[in-house]
C-alpha cells in the first residue's frame, strides 16, 4: 500500500479516495500549486490533510470559519492527529501555549483565521516556523466578485510572501464560477497552479421550489414524520427566525434560533445545542452554517428566496454532508424579492470605498438575485438549473427534484399573455403586478375603484382563473422577457420588447403548468436499511462517549459509519477496520465498546 493511502486507512478508516481527492494529493506531493472546485460533501479536507501528515514541516490552514476550526481539530484530534487552531475564541494563556507547542513541533496541521494575519507578532513567530504547505479554505472569499468577499483575506498573499522557501499553496472552494476561479488565482498569485473542478453536482439531495399561500402551514406539513430528524430553516429576517422558531416550539418541535441580534454568549449556546444534538432544527439567518460541519443534516428548507445562485448552493449543501439521502426545500414569494432587493440597496460594504466598484457590486448582486428569481419559477429541471449556472453541462432531466417528478402540463396561454399585456398597456405601465391581476380578477378593492380601473375593457376578463394561476403565467412572461420589472421601491410592470409579438398575435406562448404540488414523498427517502433497534443503540453509546469527550456526536462516528456498521454486524477488531470510517487510532480508542453492543445484538 502506498503511503498516501496507508495514511487515509490508518487515520481516516477509508480504503478508497472519493473522485479527485487522489488527484489533488498527488499533485501537491510533486509541489503543485492547486485551486480545487468541489462540491460540499465531496471530501476537501482529506485533500489537504493527507499530504500535510506526508510533509515534515508544519501545513497551515487558512479558515474563516471558527466553528470548522474546532470541529475540524477535534476530529483530527479523535483520529490520532496532532492539530490546533490559532482564532479569537483563544485565551492569551491558550493561545501561548499553542505557540510553545507549534515551536516544539507538535502539531502538523494548524487552523488559522485569516484576522491573525494582521497581526505583526503571529507574522514574526511563524516565519520562522517550517511552514510544507499554506492551505486556503473557503478561497473564493478573496475575490470581491464572489459572494462571501471577506478583506481579511487579501493579507493572505503578504504571509505567503513572508517565507524565504515559498511552501506549497492550495486552495478549495464548493461554488465558484469561471470568472471567480481566475480572480482566486490572481489575487492569491498561484505558480502555475493546477485547477480541478470535479463538479457541482451533489446527487443525493433532492430540490423543490414550492409558491404556497400560508408558509408556516407547507413547513409543518414537510415536518411531519421528521422529529427526529435534523434540520436548518433559513429565514431572510431576524423578525422571520423569531417568528419561524417561536411557532415551531409552540408546536411541540425542538427548535432554536440564530442570528446577528443574539448576544455572541447565545448565539454560541444554540449553535452548540444544534451540533451536539440536544435540539434538532435550527431557525436561522445566513449568518449560520458557514463552516458548520454537522454531518447528519437531512434537510434545509429556505423559508425565504435568497439573494443569489451561489448562497443558496451553499446554504441547501449543509444538508446531507454524510452522503445519506436529503431534502432541499424553498418556500418562494414574491416579497422575497422585494426584500432581497432592499437588502442588496441598503447594506454598505464598508471595505469599498470606490463608488464606480461599489455600485459594479450592487448591479452584480441585482442579477444575481434575477437569476435566483428564475430559478423559483423555471419549469425546468432545477438541478440542471444550478449546475448550468455555474458552467456544467448535464442533461435536462434529473429524476431527483421538484420538476422532474412534478405532473405538468404544456398549455397554450397566448390569449391569457395577450390579455395580461394588454391590461398592462391599459395602465400605461405605472402599476405593479398584483395591481394588473386584481384588475384582470375583477377585484373590487378601494384602490382599483379609486383609479377608475373597473372601467378598463381588461377589468375582470380573467375573473374565471385563479390568482394563484394567474401569478404562475405572469411569472413565466417576465422570465421569458415579455414583461419588465422595473424600479426598486415601487416595483413596476412594463412591456418587454417582444410583447408586441404576442400582443399582434405574431407567434404562440406555450409554458408549463404544475397540476399539483409534489414534494418528495417521505417513503422515498430510506431512513433505515439496516436493523432500527442496533442503529438506536449505537447511537446511544456514541452519544455517551461524545458527551464524556465534550465533542459532537459525529466526530466520534458518523451516521454512514454506524449504518455501515449495522450492516457489517463486525465480530472481531479485524473485521471492526474494515467498517467505512473506521481507522487504527478509533479502532484502539473504541472498538472494543461498539464491538460489544454489536455482540450482544446478536
Amino acid at each position: 500500500m502506498d503511503s498516501k493511502r496507508a495514511v487515509l486507512k490508518e487515520y481516516f478508516g477509508y480504503d478508497n479516495f472519493k473522485e479527485g481527492q487522489e488527484w489533488i494529493i498527488d499533485k501537491i506531493l510533486k509541489n503543485k500549486d492547486i485551486l480545487a472546485v468541489m462540491p460540499t460533501g465531496a471530501g476537501k479536507s482529506i485533500c489537504f490533510q493527507v499530504p500535510a501528515l506526508l510533509f515534515d514541516g508544519i501545513t497551515i490552514v487558512i479558515s474563516p470559519l471558527i466553528s470548522l476550526m474546532k470541529d475540524q481539530t477535534s476530529a483530527l484530534t479523535q483520529a490520532g492527529i496532532k492539530a490546533a487552531f490559532i482564532n479569537s475564541t483563544l485565551s492569551d494563556n491558550e493561545y501561548n501555549n499553542t505557540i510553545d507547542q507549534a515551536k516544539k513541533g507538535v502539531y502538523k496541521i494548524i487552523y488559522v483565521a485569516p484576522e491573525r494575519l494582521n497581526s505583526r507578532s503571529f507574522l514574526n513567530t511563524f516565519v520562522n516556523f517550517d511552514i510544507s504547505m499554506v492551505t486556503i479554505d473557503e478561497a473564493h472569499c478573496i475575490s470581491q466578485w464572489g459572494q462571501d468577499f471577506r478583506p481579511s483575506y487579501t493579507k493572505i498573499i503578504d504571509f505567503i510572501n513572508l517565507f524565504k522557501k515559498r511552501p506549497i499553496v492550495s486552495a478549495f472552494t464548493a461554488t465558484a464560477t469561471s470568472f471567480v476561479r481566475e480572480d482566486i488565482i490572481k489575487q492569491l498569485n498561484l505558480k502555475d497552479p493546477e485547477v480541478l473542478v470535479t463538479g457541482f453536482d451533489r446527487k443525493n439531495l433532492y430540490f423543490e421550489v414550492q409558491k404556497p399561500k400560508d408558509k408556516f402551514l407547507t413547513l409543518k406539513n414537510f415536518l411531519t414524520g421528521k422529529r427526529n430528524k435534523s434540520g436548518i430553516i433559513y429565514c431572510l429576517t431576524r423578525k422571520t427566525v423569531e417568528e419561524v422558531c417561536e411557532k415551531l416550539n409552540d408546536n411541540g418541535y425542538h427548535a432554536t434560533r440564530y442570528h446577528a441580534g443574539l448576544s455572541d454568549y447565545e448565539r454560541h449556546k444554540n449553535q452548540e445545542d444544534f451540533i451536539y444534538d440536544r435540539v434538532s432544527i435550527m431557525v436561522a439567518t445566513n449568518a449560520f452554517g458557514m463552516g458548520i460541519d454537522k454531518s447528519n443534516v437531512s434537510f434545509v428548507v429556505h423559508y425565504n428566496m435568497p439573494k443569489d445562485i451561489e448562497s443558496y448552493y451553499q446554504e441547501a449543501g449543509r444538508a446531507g454532508r454524510d452522503g445519506e439521502e436529503a431534502l432541499c426545500l424553498l418556500l418562494y414569494s414574491a416579497q422575497d424579492v422585494h426584500t432581497n432587493k432592499f437588502l442588496i440597496e441598503n447594506t454598505k460594504n464598508e471595505s469599498e470605498t470606490d463608488d464606480s466598484i461599489r455600485d459594479a457590486l450592487m448591479e452584480r448582486d441585482k442579477d444575481r438575485l434575477k437569476l435566483m428569481t428564475f430559478y423559483c419559477t423555471t419549469k425546468d429541471c432545477l438541478r440542471e438549473y444550478i449546475l448550468k449556472y455555474f458552467g456544467e453541462k448535464t442533461k435536462n432531466f434529473c429524476d431527483n427534484c421538484g420538476n422532474c417528478l412534478a405532473n405538468f402540463e404544456t398549455v397554450d396561454v397566448t390569449i391569457e399573455a395577450q390579455k395580461i399585456l394588454s391590461c398592462i398597456y391599459r395602465v400605461k405601465e405605472q402599476y405593479g403586478i398584483k395591481m394588473i391581476i386584481d384588475i384582470l380578477r375583477g377585484s373590487k378593492n378601494e384602490k382599483v375603484l379609486a383609479k377608475g380601473f373597473n372601467k378598463l375593457s381588461t377589468y375582470g376578463i380573467m375573473a374565471d382563473i385563479s390568482e394563484t394561476r394567474l401569478k404562475d403565467i405572469v411569472s413565466n412572461l417576465v422570465s421569458l422577457n415579455y414583461i419588465n420589472i422595473t424600479g426598486d421601491k415601487y416595483p413596476v410592470a412594463t412591456l418587454g420588447t417582444s410583447a408586441s409579438e404576442i400582443l399582434h398575435r405574431q407567434k404562440n406562448i406555450y409554458i408549463k403548468i404544475k397540476k399539483e404540488e409534489n414534494l418528495k414523498e417521505e417513503s422515498k427517502l430510506v431512513e433505515f436499511d439496516v436493523n432500527e433497534d442496533l442503529m438506536s443503540s449505537l447511537k446511544s453509546l456514541r452519544f455517551s462517549i461524545a458527551k464524556g469527550k465534550n465533542v459532537p456526536a459525529y466526530i466520534i462516528f458518523s451516521d454512514a459509519t454506524l449504518k455501515d456498521m449495522c450492516r457489517k454486524m463486525p465480530k472481531n477488531e479485524t473485521e471492526f477496520l474494515n467498517v467505512s470510517g473506521v481507522g487504527q487510532v478509533k479502532l484502539e480508542r473504541f472498538g472494543k465498546e461498539f464491538l460489544k453492543v454489536i455482540r450482544e445484538f446478536c
